[in-house]
């Protein structure tokens, strides 16, 4: 069945850095466009990064420069790095996979800025 898991969601400080990843199974991980998005507490979820199939990336404007979306077919693995984290910045981060009319999220993983 289809799965995608994440993790490496923690407690982390402002200024410092987290990568998470998303293991993904149970569908063909190269034809999908694999997207990272957040949901803070009272909030709407948000998209925060997509890696295209054919390589083009796109970012949300709050984390551009900061957060780096890369993807490697080869382990159906999605990861995002995150660098100068600030307390906005927490959050629940969702693994999201689509293609055509299929659509699949993961379970989340918390990450939580704070000093």
């Amino acid at each position: 069945q289809v799965q995608l898991v994440e993790s490496g969601g923690a407690l982390v400080q402002p200024g410092g850095s987290l990568r998470l990843s998303c293991v993904a199974s149970g569908f063909t991980f190269s034809n999908y466009r694999m997207s990272w998005y957040r949901q803070a507490p009272g909030k709407e979820r948000e998209m925060v990064a997509q890696a295209h199939v054919g390589g083009n990336i796109n970012y949300a404007d709050s984390v551009k420069g900061r957060f780096t979306i890369s993807r490697d077919n080869a382990k159906n693995t999605v990861y995002l790095q995150m660098d100068s984290l600030k307390p906005e910045d927490t959050a629940v981060y969702y693994c999201h996979a689509t293609w055509i009319y299929r659509i699949y999220w993961g379970q989340g993983t918390q990450v939580t800025v704070s000093s």
